[in-house]
């Protein structure tokens, strides 16, 4: 078959990868084809975490001809045992001929080692058909595995002139609902949604998933409060519509605590130099719950605490055509037309 065919295969197991992005976490997107007399008898996905892995579905779709057939993965073949069984050991055990592998796994208990044992009995291997999109796919995943730690996108929305915020006479919202529905497709991907306290005093959001029909799970909802004192009549202290994790320091309220432990899980987490929560302590603890993404909503402060310390992986950006000035209310742009200059962006528009 020639390298284009290869890639048709391989794109189409990144397509069926893709299906598990609500459900995988902590694992990877992962989806696999069985390819026999150029026709496809088998393929699957990674739907759920401790559920059977794409080779395994695939295989189990192929049954007898799985034999002698190629089968095109978008990560490389597990070799351990986790919570399920290694997917090499059920390659082999089909009598898989040869393999196409879009990426190895960064997992240390892999990386390398399931390719290595499938080339050793004798099946050929081919690493390589599609890598930067194997990758770019589980940006999440990859960098979870490699630093323990999630990975971490900063959303914000923002006026033509730079304002995050409004005047408290108008209406909270910057961006459109086109927007408000983009948000909660973003928040229905990561594990959990981080603000500070003034966010949460000054707009008391809920921080769910919402106006969305198949809502799989909600995000852990994280709030940053070195000496705690939130309302506890605030929506996030609602356990009915996701859990809440409030996180101090030894400063915290005593009487609050008390009160708040009843409606949340608290903890207490050290200081950094500017005697706030250290955000590496909380990174470092969010590893150990084996949450992988974190979705930063703001407000400004926090948003800077992250970008001083270099921990923002990617940043989503809604740029409003409206002019906040120090005005009551918003002006409205009538039109507005944006030109790529390089690196930058060339806007303008009709007051």
């Amino acid at each position: 078959m020639t390298e284009t065919i290869h890639q048709t295969y391989m794109q189409q197991a990144l397509s069926l990868a893709e299906l598990g992005r609500l459900t995988v976490s902590p694992n990877p997107m992962v989806g696999c084809l069985i390819v026999k007399n150029n026709q496809i008898v088998g393929q699957g996905f990674h739907e759920r975490c401790g559920q059977a892995h794409a080779e395994v579905i695939a295989l189990n779709q192929a049954q007898e001809k799985a034999q002698d057939a190629s089968a095109y993965v978008t990560l490389e073949p597990c070799c351990h045992f986790g919570r399920t069984p290694p997917c090499v050991n059920a390659l082999i055990q089909a009598g898989i001929k040869e393999i196409y592998v879009a990426t190895l796994d960064p997992n240390p208990l892999v990386a390398g080692k399931g390719v290595e044992i499938l080339r050793q009995v004798g099946i050929k291997v081919n690493v390589g058909i599609l890598e930067e999109p194997a990758k770019k796919l589980n940006e999440i995943f990859f960098h979870y595995i490699q630093h323990k730690r999630p990975f971490i996108i900063a959303k914000w929305a923002m006026s033509l002139d730079g304002k995050t915020i409004t005047h408290m006479q108008d209406s909270r919202a910057i961006s459109g609902d086109k927007a408000a529905q983009l948000t909660h497709q973003l928040r229905q991907q990561v594990d959990a949604i981080l603000v500070g306290k003034n966010t949460v005093l000054s707009d008391n959001p809920q921080l769910t998933v919402r106006s969305i029909t198949n809502i799989h799970q909600q995000p852990l909802r994280i709030v940053l409060s070195s000496q705690g004192l939130l309302p506890l009549d605030s929506h996030l202290f609602n356990s009915e519509q996701a859990k809440t994790l409030i996180v101090t320091t030894d400063q915290c309220d005593t009487n609050w605590y008390q009160a708040a432990k009843q409606k949340a899980e608290i903890i207490k987490l050290p200081t950094n130099s500017f005697n706030r929560v250290s955000l590496t302590a909380l990174l470092d603890e969010l590893g150990k719950r084996e949450i992988s993404s974190l979705l930063i909503e703001g407000g400004m402060t926090v948003h800077e605490d992250f970008f001083r310390e270099k921990l923002v992986n990617k940043v989503h950006v809604y740029l409003s055509p409206v002019i906040i000035g120090s005005q009551d209310k918003k002006h409205f742009i009538s039109s507005m037309q944006c030109n790529e200059l390089g690196n930058d962006f060339y806007f303008t528009a009709n007051l």
